[in-house]
C-alpha cells in the first residue's frame, strides 16, 4: 500500500470543511485558547513558501491545544481594503472589489491545500461594508470621547461639554491642542454652536486638524511613515514629499503613558517591547520659552537637560516650524524657502535615519536667552523634526554633538561655559560639580539638582517649566485613495457632523476613475452620489445639496490599519450573531483577548501601536473589558530566497544584450588575445556595433532572472531565458569553455520583483502539503531568518514515507495488538517529553529531529504495537495533520485526531532498570552482559561466573579475583 500523499490531503481537507472540524464554540467547559495569525492583504501574487510560516507554528500550536482539551479559536480573514488593489484599478479600471474577491479566492484555496485548521465560519473581510460598518462606529466613538488626566481615561464629549458649561476651561486637567485658549463658563455659553464645535475639535480623540504629512504625489495620496522607504513610496518607489493638509488625526499621544506601561503586562520578547518603547520615546525635562528679539513670537523648545541652558549658543526649527516664514529676514528669505523646498523631499524616516549630513540656514533672527538676555541666532535644519517635541531646539555645542557639528560647520561661535577652562565636559554631564560662567545659581550642584534649580528659575520668570515629552505623535488618520473606508462625516458651515451609527454602514460609491479630481481631490470626489440627506437619512445625489438638509460627505478615506486595529474582536462573535454588534457581551467575555499572536516583526509599531490604542478607548468607554488585546506575541522570521544573477554588459550605461557566464564576469580585462574566449566576445561585441576602442569601455552589472530558468547546478537555460521577455529575444551569450552558461546566486528576500519566489502550489503538487509544513519548522529556529532550498525537502518527504511504512505494507495495515516492550515505550515517552517541551517553547525545528529518531527507533525495533504507534500519531498530527488523520484512520478510529488527547508523560519508562555491563578478562573487554540496576555485588558476580561465556573464556582455571563496579564494569583477573 503506497503512501498516495496528493489522494489523502485532498481527501481530509474535504472531511474538515464538510465536518467544521475546527468550528469554535462561544459556549464550551472547556477553557478557552485564542490563536490568531496576522491576517493577510490578499495580493495578486498569491502565497509564496515564506507567507505560511508563521500560519504553520500557529497551526502547529492550535492543534496542540485542542489535543490538551482547550476550546480553540483560530480564525483567518483578509485585510482586503489598500493600495496595491487601487493601483491596479487605477492601471486596469477595473474595480478593487473585484481583484480583491479573486485574489481572495486564490488565496483561501492555497491555505485550505496546506491544511490549517482555521474556523472560517468567522472569517473577516475589512472592505465588506457589514464589517466596516463596526469601523466607523468606532470612529463616530473616538469622535464623541475626550481624554481626562485626572481618571486616566477616556470619558465621553458630553461629560466635558458640561464641564464647559458650568466652569470653563481653566481647571479642564484634559488632553488637548496646544493653542487652547482659556474661556470661562460664561464665555462657552456664549458662544455660536459652530465656535463651541471648533473648541471640541481640539479635545476630541479624533480630529480635524492642519498638519505636516507624507505626501506621494505620483500615487496621490498621503503615507505612514512606514510605508515609506529610503525616501521614496514602499509601493511603486516614487518621491514622497513633506506637505501641509488638513487631516483626520487620532489623539494616540493621549495613550502615550498608558501604551508604555502596558508593555510590562504582556508576553512579548523584549527587543519588541524596546522597539515600542523607543517609539514611544518617553522623555522628562521642561520646556523652555525664548523671547525672539523684535517681535512678539516666542519659540518653545523641550530640553532633558535644562540645566545646560546657558550653554546655548543657537537655536534650530524644523523647516516646517510654523514660525519660519514669520522670523526669517527679506535678506534670508529666498535661501529660507529654497531650503525648505529641498527638505520638503526628504522623509522625516531618512531626516532621523541622516547622523552625518550637515545643513541648515540661518533665517536672519534672533531670540533672547531667558537668562543671559544675549541674543541667539535662530537657523532652520533638517536635523529637526517638526513632529517630535515642539519642533524647535536649544542648542549647547559643548554637550551635544550634533550641535557642535552643526555649530562647527557653519562657523557659529561655541563658547567656554565654564570658569575653569579646564574642565571636561564629562564633568559637565554631571559627574563632579562644576562652575558655570554667567550662572549665579548653578555653580556647584550635579546635573540633576541643577535641573531643578534651572527649572524653578525658569518658572520664576514665567519662561518655562517641568514637562514629560513623549516622541510618540498623533496619527494621521486620512487617505485621499477610493479604496478604503468611508469616513462617516459630513460637513456643516465647515463643522464636520457624525452620521449615526443606526444609519450606518456608508457604503463605497461608484466611481468613474479611481485618481484624483483635476481639481485635486481624492477619488471620491468624483462621486455623483456622494451627499448626506440628513431628513431621510441616505446618501444621495450631489445635485441635491442645499447645505440646510442635504451636505457634502468626506472625501478621504481610512488608512489601511483601521479595519486591522481592531479584527481580533469580530472574530470573537460567531458569525450567525453578528447582527446588530461589533461582538456581543458574552462573546467578548468568553474570549477576552488573544492568547497567542503570530505575525511578521515589520509591524512592531504602526498595527501594533494602534490596535492597542483602539482597545484601551473601547475599554475606557465600557465596550470592552480588556485593556491589551495580545497576550502572547511572536513574530516569526523570514524564509529568504536564493536569486539568480545573470552578468550583462553594458557601453555608455546602455545594456548592450550580451550575457557572460559569471564564471566570467572580468571579461576581456582577464582573457588574453590568445584565449579563444576572447575572440568569441570580440565577435559579439563587433556584432552589436562596437569597435576595438570600445572594448576597453565596457562595464558589467548583475541583473535578476527567474530562478525557474536555472537548474541545481546553477547553470541557466538560455531558451527560457531569451523566451521570457520579448527585449531577450536576440540577446548573446558567452558560454564557458564547458559550454554551459553558469549564474550567481545569492540569498535575500523572497520577492516577485527579485524573481526568486517559489510557489507552494507546486510544493504542495509534488511533495504533499505535510512535507511543506515540515520542512518550513525544520529549517530552523522560527523567530530566524533562513534561506529556502527546495532540494532540502526531500529529507522530509522520505521521512513522510518511513513513517507510513511504519503502519502499513504491501498488505496493508501491520499494526497490532502486540504487548510493546521496554524500548518501544521508552522511544515513545521521551519523545512525548521532547515533543511537549518543544511546542510550549515554540521550538518547532527540534520537534522535527524527535519524530525522526522515534521512526528510526521503532522501525529498528520493528514495532507494530498499537499502544505505541497510535498515540505517535497524536504526536505527529500538528505538524503533518495529513498523514496522521488517514493513519489514525487506518487504526479503527471513526472521529478526526484532533479530538484524541495529547499523551501523558509516564517519566518511569524513562528510567533505566538494567545495565548492559562490560565483561572483561586481564582488562579486555570480552562480551556484554544485561543485569538489573538493582543487584548486589555478590549477586552481579554469581550471575556473570555462571555465564556461559565467562565460563568458556576461564577454560577451567580459577580466577585470582573478580572486579565488580556496580553500574559501571566487571573485571576478572587471573
Amino acid at each position: 500500500m503506497q503512501y498516495h500523499f496528493n489522494d489523502i490531503e485532498a481527501k481530509w481537507q474535504k472531511y474538515w470543511a464538510e465536518n467544521q472540524t475546527f468550528k469554535a464554540s462561544n459556549n464550551s467547559d472547556k477553557p478557552k485558547y485564542y490563536v490568531l495569525d496576522m491576517f493577510p492583504y490578499p495580493s495578486g501574487a498569491g502565497l509564496h513558501v515564506g507567507h505560511p510560516l508563521g500560519y504553520i507554528a500557529s497551526d502547529i500550536y492550535a492543534r496542540y491545544k485542542r489535543h490538551k482539551g482547550f476550546n480553540v479559536l483560530h480564525p483567518q480573514g483578509y485585510d482586503s481594503f489598500g493600495l496595491p488593489a487601487e493601483q491596479y484599478a487605477i492601471q486596469t479600471g477595473q474595480h478593487p472589489a473585484i481583484t480583491t474577491e479573486t485574489n481572495i479566492k486564490t488565496y483561501r484555496r492555497q491555505l485550505d491545500q496546506i491544511g490549517f485548521s482555521f474556523d472560517w465560519s468567522r472569517e473577516v473581510r475589512t472592505s465588506n461594508p457589514e464589517y466596516y460598518k463596526w469601523t466607523q462606529w468606532i470612529f463616530i466613538q473616538l469622535f464623541e470621547s475626550y481624554y481626562c488626566n485626572n481618571d486616566n481615561k477616556a470619558k465621553h464629549i458630553n461629560e466635558l461639554i458640561y464641564v464647559f458649561k458650568v466652569n470653563g476651561n481653566k481647571d479642564a486637567n484634559v488632553e488637548c491642542d496646544d493653542d487652547v485658549e482659556a474661556f470661562s463658563a460664561e464665555d462657552w455659553n456664549s458662544f455660536s454652536t459652530e465656535k463651541q464645535q471648533e473648541i471640541l475639535l481640539k479635545y476630541r480623540l479624533t480630529y480635524l486638524a492642519e498638519t505636516e504629512v507624507n505626501w506621494c504625489p505620483v500615487l496621490g495620496t498621503v503615507l505612514a511613515n512606514d510605508e515609506i522607504v529610503n525616501g521614496v513610496s514602499e509601493r511603486g518607489g516614487h518621491p514622497v514629499v513633506r506637505k501641509k493638509m488638513t487631516q483626520w488625526s487620532m489623539r494616540i499621544s493621549a495613550y502615550a503613558e498608558r501604551l508604555l506601561q502596558g508593555l510590562e503586562a504582556v508576553d512579548w520578547t523584549d527587543s519588541l517591547k524596546e522597539t515600542q518603547r523607543n517609539w514611544i520615546g518617553k522623555s522628562v525635562g521642561a520646556t523652555v520659552s525664548f523671547n525672539v528679539k523684535d517681535h512678539d513670537e516666542k519659540i518653545e523648545v523641550f530640553t532633558t537637560r535644562p540645566d545646560t541652558i546657558f550653554g546655548v549658543s543657537f537655536m534650530t526649527l524644523a523647516p516646517e516650524h510654523e514660525l519660519v516664514s514669520k522670523l526669517t529676514t527679506a535678506e534670508q528669505k529666498e535661501a529660507v524657502e529654497a531650503y525648505i523646498e529641498k527638505t520638503a523631499k526628504r522623509s522625516e524616516r531618512d531626516r532621523m535615519a541622516d547622523v552625518k549630513t550637515i545643513s541648515g540656514v540661518f533665517t536672519g533672527a534672533y531670540a533672547e536667552h531667558p537668562f543671559t538676555k544675549e541674543p541667539v541666532q535662530i537657523w532652520i535644519g533638517d536635523y529637526v523634526l517638526a513632529s517630535y517635541g515642539t519642533g524647535a531646539v536649544m542648542a549647547v555645542p559643548c554637550g551635544d554633538q550634533r550641535d557642535y557639528d552643526f555649530a562647527n560647520h557653519f562657523n557659529i561661535e561655541i563658547p567656554n561655559i565654564f570658569e575653569d577652562k579646564d574642565i571636561s565636559e564629562e564633568a559637565f554631564a554631571g559627574k563632579d560639580n562644576v562652575k558655570i560662567a554667567n550662572s549665579d545659581f548653578l555653580n556647584g550642584m550635579n546635573y540633576k539638582k541643577a535641573s531643578k534649580l534651572a527649572i524653578y528659575e525658569l518658572e520664576k520668570l514665567g519662561q518655562g517649566e517641568g514637562k514629560t515629552n513623549y516622541r510618540l505623535r498623533d496619527a494621521v488618520f486620512s487617505r485621499q485613495r477610493y479604496w478604503g473606508e468611508p469616513f462617516p462625516v459630513y460637513y456643516v458651515n465647515g463643522m464636520p457632523q457624525m452620521i449615526d451609527a443606526q444609519h450606518l454602514p456608508i457604503q463605497l460609491p461608484e466611481v468613474e476613475k479611481y485618481l484624483p479630481t483635476e481639481e485635486g481631490e481624492p477619488p471620491l470626489g468624483r462621486a455623483d452620489v456622494w451627499a448626506w440627506d440628513t431628513k431621510n437619512n441616505k446618501v444621495v445625489s450631489n445635485d441635491a445639496i442645499d447645505n440646510e438638509t442635504v451636505f457634502s460627505l468626506e472625501l478621504n478615506t481610512m488608512p489601511g490599519w483601521a479595519g486591522s486595529s481592531w479584527y481580533f474582536f469580530r472574530y470573537m462573535e460567531e458569525a450567525a450573531n453578528r447582527g446588530d454588534v461589533f461582538a456581543s457581551e458574552d462573546a467578548l467575555k468568553y474570549w477576552e483577548n488573544v492568547d497567542l499572536y503570530i505575525g511578521g516583526a515589520e509591524h512592531a509599531t504602526g498595527h501594533l501601536l494602534y490596535s492597542r490604542f483602539w482597545v484601551k478607548l473601547l475599554k475606557d468607554r465600557g465596550f470592552v473589558n480588556v485593556e491589551e488585546p495580545f497576550k502572547k506575541l511572536i513574530n516569526q522570521g523570514m524564509i529568504l530566497g536564493t536569486s539568480a544573477f545573470v552578468v550583462e554588459a553594458l557601453y555608455d550605461g546602455k545594456t548592450l544584450n550580451v550575457y557572460e557566464s559569471f564564471n566570467l564576469l572580468d571579461g576581456p580585462n582577464s582573457i588574453t588575445s590568445e584565449d579563444p574566449k576572447w575572440n568569441d566576445l570580440r565577435e559579439i561585441y563587433k556584432s552589436k556595433g562596437l569597435t576595438e576602442e570600445d572594448f576597453s569601455k565596457v562595464t558589467k552589472r548583475l541583473i535578476h532572472c527567474d530562478v525557474s530558468f536555472v537548474n541545481a547546478s546553477d547553470e541557466l537555460d538560455i531558451d527560457a531565458f531569451k523566451n521570457w521577455r520579448v527585449e531577450f529575444n536576440d540577446a548573446k551569450f558567452l558560454r564557458d569553455d564547458n559550454g554551459v552558461f553558469k549564474v550567481s546566486r545569492e540569498v535575500e528576500k523572497m520577492s516577485k520583483s527579485k524573481y526568486n519566489v517559489v510557489n507552494p502550489d507546486n510544493i504542495v503538487a509534488d511533495y504533499g502539503a505535510d512535507s511543506l509544513r515540515l520542512y518550513e519548522m525544520f529549517l530552523g529556529p522560527l523567530e530566524q531568518y533562513k534561506p529556502w532550498n527546495t532540494a532540502g525537502i526531500t529529507g522530509v518527504h522520505n521521512f513522510l514515507k518511513k513513517l507510513w511504512k511504519l503502519y502499513v505494507d504491501d498488505n496493508g495495515l501491520k499494526v497490532n495488538d502486540a504487548e510493546p516492550t521496554k524500548d518501544n515505550l521508552k522511544t515513545l515517552h521521551k519523545t512525548i517529553k521532547k515533543v511537549q517541551e518543544d511546542i510550549e517553547n515554540f521550538s518547532f525545528n527540534t520537534s522535527v529531529s524527535t519524530f525522526m529518531i522515534a521512526v528510526n527507533e521503532l522501525g529498528a525495533q520493528k514495532c507494530t504495537s498499537k499502544e505505541i504507534l497510535e498515540p505517535l500519531l497524536v504526536l505527529i498530527s500538528p505538524y503533518a495533520p495529513h498523514i496522521a488523520e488517514e493513519l489514525f484512520s487506518k487504526l479503527g478510529n471513526s472521529a478526526s485526531i484532533s479530538t484524541a488527547a495529547f499523551p501523558e508523560f509516564e517519566a518511569s519508562h524513562l528510567v533505566e532498570s538494567s545495565k548492559n555491563y562490560p565483561i572483561s578478562f586481564n582488562g579486555k573487554m570480552r562480551f556484554t552482559l544485561e543485569l538489573g540496576m538493582d543487584l548486589s555485588k555478590d549477586e552481579i558476580e554469581k550471575a556473570v561466573m555462571a555465564h556461559e561465556k565467562t565460563i568458556a573464556q576461564l577454560e577451567g582455571r580459577t580466577p585470582k579475583k573478580v572486579i565488580v563496579v556496580p553500574g559501571k564494569i566487571v573485571n576478572i583477573v587471573g
